[in-house]
């Protein structure tokens, strides 16, 4: 394995690492919170779109660099 390669896979794993730590501080700032009034549509648009932009990371965090 050449040094940059490993280099790359370090690097992959630490953004791993942090879009990780997002998404559960994210899921904690919810649950902090208390119920989610599922009444309150542009609360719940605003999850929604932060879940996106979430799974996005996740994805990009994942998906492997060739």
């Amino acid at each position: 394995m050449a040094a940059e390669e490993i280099q790359q896979n370090v690097i992959q794993a630490a953004a791993q690492a942090i879009v990780i730590e997002e998404v559960r501080a994210y899921v904690e700032q919810i649950h902090s919170r208390g119920r989610i009034d599922l009444a309150d549509a542009g609360r719940m648009v605003g999850h929604l779109m932060s879940a996106e932009v979430l799974l996005m990371n996740v994805a990009k965090a994942f998906t492997p660099t060739d």
